[in-house]
């Protein structure tokens, strides 16, 4: 028999909709009807139960999202693990309570949200909306709210963090004016970077970082414990335009901003530069704040892709809005240089959280620099100018830089000559931007920290990623190199053989079952029968394993990981006995296994062809034999 139930909202109050014959589901159902009060939404989730897609309809309602490497992300659209009005409306709910418990002053303090350009006309979603129905329950409750009035970087959340937070911990270098202005307890970031269906909720503390363990446990905690949205407040979007409780401080911070000038060693020579540059934002926020950055530094403007100068959520010119990606995604900004006769192609991902680059080489054609390989460039160029303006060597001793553990260890190696501090974290900028705070509590300082999914932090400025403050530090170190007679090509071989050549392969396999994965990686566990892990990989003996899933670490006295124990994703590391380092882990974020390899050479090893035909043959067995694509119908990646 078919039940009929009743929706008492303030939508459709006498809809009636058919029962799906599961009653866990009824429930989630009826809950989803009676709170949601967006007409796409709950059209989205009328017509799947209409259709009796049970499978569709228990995926979006019978879990939640979880934060991960980049906060709350998941595709917009109706359901309760979905971003969508009502999802960000409960998260910020937890979020208020979270912070009211934590913070005595955070009724003085308030939040900062920003957003970026991303919608989707299907769910009526919006980053800008989303992020006015955040600021809309905090105002609901009294709180103060710092909503930026127009797109911003990502960083520019974190920099309403460090600039305007006044904690008694905090010991970035911060403007005394910003800090008696205002104050922030944490902030909102609305933003999927280039995920295109997709959108995020990335929350950051007081201290400028994305949040961590315990914070984000807590507030999930709190976010199922607010589930019914208090009021109609809540889903006021237009409450922000006109509550005297609301301030925008996108000024103040884009002039705070303006203190990258701290990056900038060459502007004379910058003024004087002969080099073009030419800039993409990916159809994102990206390119006025790269305006203005090259502008403070000395340079003239670089040259923007016209096609993708204006934010576009539909991304219309690239198949993926990821410059990650490479050459195949950068063909309108390579086609512009080739017209302009421009050296350097500067790519900023649609948050302009990231950076790539790309060099014209001396014979024809570019070289796309991988996220190691700008890595190793920027960690050079900020060590080289440290030096110049602090000749004492004792200095040094409190320098440090950071690097995801899957990145490249190029920073380890300049640290053991330099003598410098070098630190790897677990992959995500999260835990290198707490980490950044937790060491300028000792006085220590971070000039550098990069992950190779080219996300780069020069300076320590802000503890999270900087696409438009890397950019046009790149185009500086350029410039510099090109008045030596050097490219950056040229450079990064001049690096190699200073340190060591790095060579290294990333890149990934689509798998859109995690049974699967699950089912992979517990194999690759078992590999050599029960609780045993591989012993061998293209022929070359594995001498420790390290996985930070389960804790264990085959290298330490009590076989215990120093990282993290992460048991939310998958990640098993492999050291060779030639050298090669090769990890194997899930995306935090899509559906990949992505994989990365590194041949560490020492100091003057300079047969290349040698090095990389083996870190090949090491590549492809570990995918072949621990991934096995044929076997568990992965997608491999198309270049």
């Amino acid at each position: 028999m078919e039940d009929d139930y009743d929706v008492n909202g303030d939508l459709n109050a006498n809809l009636k909709w058919q029962s799906t014959g599961d009653p866990q589901l009824d429930k989630a159902v009826h809950q989803w009807l009676s709170w949601d009060r967006n007409q796409h939404t709950r059209s989205q989730l009328d017509s799947l139960v209409a259709v009796g897609h049970l499978d569709e309809l228990r995926s979006r309602l019978c879990s939640r999202m979880s934060f991960g490497t980049a906060g709350l992300r998941a595709p917009m659209g109706a359901g309760f693990s979905r971003i969508n009005d009502l999802t960000v409306i409960q998260s910020t709910q937890g979020l208020y309570s979270y912070l009211s418990s934590y913070f005595a002053d955070f009724s003085s303090r308030g939040l900062v949200v920003g957003f970026d350009t991303r919608g989707q006309e299907e769910s009526g979603c919006s980053s800008q909306r989303l992020a006015k129905l955040t600021a809309a329950v905090i105002l609901s409750q009294g709180i103060p709210v710092h909503l930026f009035s127009t797109f911003v970087p990502t960083p520019y959340v974190c920099i309403g963090q460090v600039y305007l937070a006044h904690t008694e911990h905090l010991c970035f270098r911060v403007s005394a004016y910003a800090v008696k202005k205002l104050g922030a307890a944490a902030g909102v970031m609305i933003t999927a970077s280039h995920n295109q269906e997709d959108n995020g909720y990335k929350v950051y503390w007081c201290n400028g970082a994305q949040i961590a363990s315990p914070h984000d446990k807590e507030i999930l905690r709190c976010i199922e414990e607010q589930l019914e949205p208090w009021s109609a407040s809540c889903w006021e979007q237009e409450l922000p335009d006109h509550c005297t409780l609301r301030t925008d401080p996108l000024t103040q911070i884009t002039s705070c901003y303006d203190e990258h000038a701290s990056l900038c060693f060459h502007r004379d020579l910058n003024r004087s530069s002969s080099l073009k540059f030419i800039h993409s934002s990916f159809h994102g926020v990206g390119h006025i704040f790269v305006l203005q950055a090259f502008q403070v530094f000395g340079f003239t403007p670089p040259i923007p892709v016209p096609e993708q100068k204006t934010p576009d959520p539909n991304f219309s010119t690239v198949r993926c809005p990821n410059p990650e990606e490479g050459e195949s995604v950068l063909e309108l900004s390579l086609h512009l240089a080739e017209k302009e006769n421009a050296q350097i192609v500067l790519a900023t991902d649609p948050d302009a959280d990231r950076l790539a680059v790309a060099e014209k080489s001396d014979g024809c054609g570019w070289k796309v620099f991988t996220g190691n390989e700008v890595g190793a460039l920027l960690g050079w160029w900020m060590f080289f100018n440290w030096k110049e303006n602090h000749p004492d060597p004792t200095d040094t001793q409190s320098v440090y830089m950071l690097a995801t553990t899957v990145s490249s260890k190029i920073l380890q190696a300049f640290a053991r000559i330099e003598g410098f501090h070098f630190e790897e974290t677990l992959p995500g900028f999260k835990w290198m931007g707490n980490r950044i705070h937790e060491l300028s509590k000792t006085g220590d300082r971070v000039i550098f920290a990069f992950e190779e999914s080219i996300g780069f932090l020069c300076g320590d400025m802000v503890p999270e990623k900087d696409g438009v403050s890397s950019a046009v530090v790149v185009a500086e170190m350029a410039t510099y190199l090109h008045s030596k007679n050097l490219s950056l090509n040229q450079q990064l071989h001049n690096i190699y053989q200073t340190y060591g050549y790095h060579l290294s392969k990333t890149s990934y396999v689509i798998c859109n079952d995690p049974p699967t994965i699950k089912k992979i990686f517990s194999h690759i566990r078992n590999f050599e029968g029960n609780g045993s892990y591989p012993k061998m990989c293209g022929g070359v003996p594995i001498v420790h394993v390290r996985d930070v899933t389960t804790g264990y670490d085959s290298s330490q006295p009590d076989l215990r990981s120093v990282l993290p124990v992460s048991r939310s994703s998958q990640m098993i590391t492999f050291t060779l006995q030639n050298g090669i380092v090769a990890t194997l882990r899930t995306s935090g974020t899509e559906p990949k296994i992505k994989f990365y390899t590194e041949f560490c050479a020492a100091p003057g090893k300079s047969d290349v062809s040698r090095l990389n035909e083996e870190l090949q043959k090491v590549t492809t067995a570990l995918v072949d034999e621990f991934l096995e694509p044929e076997r568990n119908n992965l997608i491999r990646r198309l270049v």
